[in-house]
């Protein structure tokens, strides 16, 4: 396969899923907010600093208001990142792909395309914050089903599954720091009733609500939280899940170059690292320094990767 086409196929999933992220991470800091408002006067500004994003925002915003945020993370064009830039990157990559993806996952994503050209910051007045990102979850839904159902397993969805689990497993990574840093507790709220509200929703930030009562009950405790959303094997969100599919994608497109190359460095010591620590082990270590440590070799993982299969010679 041409490293091109393996670029626009890598790219076109990594930005579905950051957009998908992206609608999450804001769900999340918006169902939180209405469930325990904030002691900061400026309770959205976190994120800015999460993302290394305040100095963009600063440039075209003048308060760290509530309006001015959501529009900066899912409407504004100026902002790479922002939702509708994703979208717009995942669309722009695919057309050149007709060939690689089935006809539905491209009129699926073009749909998903032309509906957020239209979008206005009116969406968030009606229908309103909650129905628009139901709505636009339901449609990373499909067309991550469509994919799954349509598309052989061949380079083509590997280099595709190499974009969403190396995107997944740094923004889980990142969606507990919005709860560590945002919406970290005082002292005496830890294990409290608000603690536990904001903690059950990361879990369905991440569907995985009903996946962590399975497992661990309905009692929500923090050192479970992080195990499912981390160190679970089986999650398909948690970080250690994404890295191992992750994992399993490289080694068949290794498996048909023309000569054996050496395993990626960055990816063995997070796959080591994911499978050798638990829950608690990080939160008592630093649970934020440990998050940063996976965000951090995420990065390094993705230059890797951009080195050996996506560079353009």
């Amino acid at each position: 396969m041409l490293r091109r086409i393996a670029s626009h196929l890598f790219w076109t999933a990594r930005n579905l899923e950051r957009a998908e992220w992206r609608a999450r991470l804001l769900d999340v800091n918006y169902h939180l907010l209405i469930e325990s408002p904030p002691r900061d006067a400026q309770p959205w500004a976190a994120l800015l600093a999460i993302f290394e994003e305040r100095e963009l925002f600063a440039q075209c915003y003048p308060t760290d208001d509530e309006a001015s945020i959501i529009n900066f993370f899912a409407l504004d064009t100026d902002n790479p990142n922002s939702i509708r830039s994703c979208i717009n990157t995942a669309r722009n990559n695919a057309i050149s792909l007709r060939h690689y993806i089935s006809s539905e996952l491209w009129l699926d994503l073009n749909t998903l395309y032309l509906n957020a050209q239209e979008w206005t910051p009116e969406v968030f007045v009606s229908p309103g914050v909650f129905a628009f990102f139901a709505d636009l979850k339901n449609s990373f839904y499909r067309i991550s089903g469509i994919r799954h159902g349509t598309i052989p397993r061949d380079l083509a969805y590997d280099f595709m599954e190499v974009g969403i689990m190396l995107e997944r497993a740094e923004d889980v990574a990142r969606m507990l720091d919005v709860k560590y840093h945002f919406l970290l507790p005082l002292l005496e709220d830890v294990g409290g009733p608000i603690d536990m509200l904001q903690w059950a929703a990361v879990l369905r930030s991440a569907s995985g609500f009903e996946a962590y009562c399975k497992r661990f009950g309905n009692a929500i405790k923090v050192e479970n939280v992080v195990e499912i959303l981390l160190f679970d094997p089986t999650f398909p969100r948690s970080a250690r899940f994404s890295l191992e599919m992750l994992d399993t994608s490289l080694d068949r497109i290794a498996s048909q170059a023309p000569e054996p190359s050496p395993p990626l460095s960055q990816l063995e010591d997070l796959t080591a690292l994911m499978r050798s620590r638990r829950s608690r082990e990080a939160i008592n270590s630093g649970l934020h320094q440990f998050l940063v440590q996976i965000q951090d070799g995420c990065a390094a993982l993705g230059d890797e990767v951009f080195q050996r299969y996506l560079k353009s010679d």
